[in-house]
């Protein structure tokens, strides 16, 4: 397999960094800039939107331009978002900084899911698509606990300084390593927004949507579970986030090793059934701590397993309209987690956090719905073939 995939992920790592580091340290920015941790979580708000919403649009302007270059040009500019991040002066500078982090990392990281399939083959375009999977998950899990650590003992810039060392790094890597990428030929838009007439694309987002939004009921207020109904101190707590940390690091390769051997469609509906199933089981192991920590390692694992399946899949409908897939599901990723984390809420406020994990188990089981319709649907003959009969 191409070598430079692995340069690929470690560029998604610095990248994905930035989207979560900041929640650790939260009240030392609201502390020090003057503001509440209510006004300081809009730093979160406003990087996540951008996140889902630009990124298919940006791919589309930018369809035209030489991969390498465009991928330096985003460097540059996220370079400049880290700068601006670390000597910000006041809330709203610092506003603009995620902003510009915003945008430039979107496209960063559907960067590196398109042009690692194309790297790799077509015998190797799910492990590829897992690897890169694995620096997003990794950045993910290490985010809140290196911007926590470098932050309580140096400041709350202290992790953007890393981030900003990380980048220059990065851009001297693609200076030196990356050859040209040549970008396949432009589709017009109206061409691709074409192929969500085939509704095993539109299922198969749905999917990310749904599975991910469970996901983040759970994930997003597991602490607080934890706190409610167990015994764990908050030394085991730690424990228990490096371990779940750990299996969704590995769980983006095994999904993209899965996807090559059992093919997406198995992966997909296998990896969903398993999943949904744990969610139901969870409230009931927490007094049984190995099954507990075994339903805990097959959970992390899964909740990044599916992704490279997913990806392979919408490859497989329309290879014609990748790209633009590939980032709109992204973007679905993306929307979960922030639609989990607000249902979550609600049902912590108005109910109780017992009853998050069923309501997680809910919408995968809507998921596996969706899925199991996308992948047993016919595929849609295209317009082109219809010309041609």
């Amino acid at each position: 397999m191409d070598k430079r995939i692995y340069f690929l992920m470690i560029i998604s790592f610095v990248i994905g960094m930035v989207e979560l580091i900041i929640s650790g340290i939260l009240d030392l920015i609201a502390g020090d800039l003057h503001v509440s941790i209510g006004q300081a979580g809009l730093l979160i708000t406003v990087f996540a939107v951008i996140f889902a919403v630009a990124s298919p649009i940006l791919l589309v302007m930018t369809a035209k331009i030489e991969r390498k270059r465009l991928t330096l040009v985003c460097l540059y500019i996220f370079l400049i978002g880290c700068i601006v991040t670390v000597f910000a002066p006041t809330f709203s500078i610092l506003f603009i900084g995620r902003i510009i982090l915003g945008i430039s990392g979107a496209l960063l990281i559907i960067l590196c899911l398109v042009m690692a399939p194309s790297l790799a083959g077509e015998q190797y375009k799910g492990r590829a698509i897992g690897i890169v999977s694995v620096g997003v998950s990794a950045s993910l899990v290490l985010g809140v606990p290196i911007g926590l650590i470098l932050g309580t003992n140096f400041g709350w810039r202290a992790p953007f300084i890393l981030i900003t060392v990380l980048t220059a790094l990065s851009i001297i890597g693609v200076h030196v390593f990356m050859g040209r990428i040549t970008p396949k030929p432009q589709i017009p838009l109206r061409q691709q927004l074409a192929a969500f007439k085939n509704h095993k694309i539109t299922l198969g987002l749905t999917t990310t949507f749904l599975y991910m939004t469970g996901h983040s009921i759970m994930y997003a207020y597991f602490k607080p579970y934890l706190e409610a109904t167990t015994d764990f101190n908050a030394n085991w707590v730690s424990v228990i986030y490096l371990i779940f940390g750990f299996a969704a690091v590995c769980g983006g390769g095994i999904g993209g090793l899965l996807a090559d051997l059992l093919g997406s469609r198995k992966t997909m509906v296998i990896a969903l059934a398993v999943f949904s199933a744990l969610f139901f089981v969870f409230p009931y192991t927490t007094v049984f701590y190995p099954i507990f920590f075994l339903i805990l390692i097959l959970w992390g694992m899964l909740s990044w397993a599916i992704s490279p399946a997913m990806q392979s899949y919408l490859i497989e409908i329309a290879p014609e309209s990748s790209e633009i897939q590939q980032s709109l599901n992204n973007s679905s990723l993306h929307l979960g987690v922030a639609a989990g984390s607000v249902i979550g809420a609600g049902i912590v406020d108005t109910l109780s956090v017992n009853v998050i994990p069923f309501a997680g188990g809910l919408f995968i089981i809507l998921s596996l719905i969706t899925v199991v319709i996308s992948v047993s649907s016919k595929k849609k003959t295209s317009y082109k073939t219809k010309n041609a009969i």
